[in-house]
């Protein structure tokens, strides 16, 4: 008796888990997607050239004209950002100083130019830089000239935010379990607020990047709360659903950032933005409940009982007290079950997830498919500002394409399975990726096209995980999985550095890594409609898809009967638990014997395996 049949009697998605989703978790998506992204516009970096001290008189009046005589173009015709001429800049200034202004206008330095002789030399910026402040009015980078030679701070800001993931993520995934869903995720949320909002008031570019570091640690933990707990309050049935409905409140909350960044420019003024409103969070923590089934596991019963009895009334089940009972034997029956489970299920560890040789392949591979997953997701997200034009729209769009996505995709998980849908969704991502090389005149529309690829598989993975793993080291696998491939927002950000030169080349290597873990999921088993297997030698007997040949014409072979004293050998185990759990047919062409046959489900021939 599990806790799942205690929820069919109260209801298992009813009123009260309708209400407590909509009004309270699906807002608390709000700070992941806010803090996760909002340095890319906190640091962006905007246009910039050097500045020269004897020509600032003219510099804010006449940008061009100073522009023309102190810094030199590129091939392509632009104004180099980190060099400029050596040059004898006090002449120039005695001659505009005798210049209208109007002169100065129509003339725009053509006639100074021809003053500079053609042997001139370039050096570094000497002097600091100038700004384009009509995007940004004030940025870290800006703040502190993080750029040219010291550009590699502002990547290196988004490689600490990501270590802090994946420490937080390892750390605050165990706190969780040892304090509850509430007070952990209130916990991380003030911790989150604080942090973000002290990092407005840093004075340099060090204390700044330890705040976000802090912030880093806590994004996780802010996302997998929440999810946890609305799982753990409706049956399997809507599991399904509380997946797709978090991933929708997320990308909503990329598109109401891109409007509080739209509407605020400042660094310092953005980072109050993305934190204090969320204060109003805390005025659920009483609304909030806390998950039952935790109450139950950690022995809290008197809690979970009456949690589930307004559970009840709300959902419109008449609390009686033949209900109480019943629900306090359910109770107690659930509580000796998941005991008895942990008894079991304690000594397993993540060596367990390799011993087996199918267990290992699987774990290998749904780990490097998620590792793709999070490293394509994130680096696509950070790669928006720089994908030209109105850095805004650019994210408002990365945000916006992935929610036809989810209304695709809610059916589609249940009419065509995980597998198929999972390849189809990395191959078209990569592929879309790979084209920007191809076709950059379009390199936006293919963009929008790779960012709902990855989307829809980064929701389908984890129900596809979820249903591999046996029950004994489900958990196990799915943290040790998400979090090798929290590796991924450390490095993509050193990648989007590199195609500072080539704009595609990030894109490239993106769409390279969708394309081999989406043939990756080919390999895995379909799981639509399947039993979940429970212990590891369920799960090493469910063959990977590879080590199948179906649609082979094969004629059997007639078997002389064995010999007086020979006794055939017995079958091998994981064999035959490998064959009776994909599809069993008992065939008896000689009493009293039945031989097992693999049978493929679409052309009705038997399969051989390699």
């Amino acid at each position: 008796m599990d806790f799942d049949e205690v929820l069919r009697e109260v209801g298992s998605f009813g009123l009260y888990q309708k209400v407590i989703i909509c009004s309270v978790l699906l807002p608390a998506a709000l700070p992941c997607a806010f803090h996760a992204y909002s340095q890319l516009f906190i640091a962006a970096t905007p246009q910039h050239w050097c500045r020269v001290p004897e020509l600032e008189p003219w510099a804010q009046d006449y940008v061009q004209l100073v522009k023309n005589l102190s810094i030199p173009r590129n091939r392509q015709g632009s104004y180099a950002e980190c060099s400029m001429y050596a040059r004898n800049y006090t002449d120039l200034v005695r001659y505009l100083e005798y210049r209208p202004p109007p002169e100065l206008l129509r003339q725009q330095a053509d006639d100074l130019l021809k003053l500079q002789p053609e042997t001139a030399r370039v050096v570094p910026c000497q002097h600091g830089w100038h700004y384009d402040r009509s995007i940004y009015s004030s940025t870290v980078v800006q703040e502190w000239n993080l750029v040219c030679d010291q550009s590699y701070l502002v990547t290196l800001a988004l490689v600490v935010f990501g270590v802090g993931g994946l420490l937080g993520n390892y750390v605050f995934g165990y706190l969780v379990d040892l304090w509850g869903r509430r007070p952990s995720f209130y916990a991380y949320l003030l911790l989150e607020i604080a942090a973000c909002a002290a990092s407005a008031f840093a004075w340099n570019y060090y204390v700044w990047l330890g705040l976000r570091f802090v912030v880093g640690l806590t994004v996780p933990a802010i996302l997998a709360s929440p999810y946890v707990l609305a799982i753990e309050l409706v049956g399997p049935e809507r599991r399904v659903f509380c997946t797709i409905v978090s991933n929708i409140a997320y990308s909503l909350g990329l598109v109401v950032l891109a409007g509080v960044i739209y509407v605020v420019r400042d660094w310092r003024e953005l980072s109050l933005a993305v934190s204090m409103p969320l204060l109003m969070l805390f005025s659920c923590f009483f609304v909030l409940p806390e998950s039952p089934r935790w109450l139950m596991a950690v022995g809290k019963t008197r809690r979970a009982m009456q949690i589930l009895k307004i559970m009840a009334r709300v959902n419109g089940v008449r609390v009686t007290r033949d209900l109480v009972e019943r629900l306090q034997r359910r109770l107690a029956n659930s509580r000796v079950a998941e005991a008895e489970s942990s008894a079991k299920s304690g000594h397993y560890g993540i060596l367990d997830l390799f011993r087996g040789p199918n267990m290992r392949r699987k774990t290998l591979i749904i780990t490097l498919i998620w590792f793709a997953n999070t490293s394509v997701y994130v680096g696509l997200s950070y790669y928006a500002p720089a994908l030209g034009g109105d850095e805004i729209w650019n994210f408002f769009l990365a945000g916006a394409v992935e929610l036809p996505t989810y209304l695709l995709l809610w059916p589609g998980l249940s009419y065509f399975g995980r597998r198929w849908i999972l390849f189809i969704s990395m191959l078209v991502g990569g592929v879309a990726c790979v084209a920007t090389f191809l076709y950059p005149n379009i390199t936006l529309l293919l963009y929008c096209v790779g960012k709902m690829g990855i989307s829809s598989s980064f929701v389908v993975l984890p129900l596809l995980a979820s249903e591999l793993y046996p029950t004994v080291v489900r958990g196990l696998g799915m943290s040790f999985s998400s979090v090798v491939a929290m590796v991924g927002p450390i490095v993509i950000p050193m990648i989007n550095h590199m195609g500072q030169q080539m704009l595609a080349l990030p894109l490239i290597v993106m769409g390279a890594l969708l394309i081999v873990g989406g043939f990756a999921s080919l390999l895995l088993p379909e799981t639509r409609n399947r039993n979940l297997p429970q212990t590891l030698e369920e799960g090493e007997s469910v063959p990977l898809s590879f080590l199948l040949c179906c649609c082979v014409e094969s004629e059997p072979k007639q078997k002389s009967p064995p010999k007086r004293g020979n006794p055939p050998p017995p079958p091998n185990r994981g064999v035959a638990k490998a064959i009776s759990s994909v599809t069993p047919r008992l065939e008896s062409p000689v009493s009293n014997r039945a031989t097992c046959k693999l049978v493929c489900s679409i052309c009705k021939k038997e399969m051989r395996t390699l």
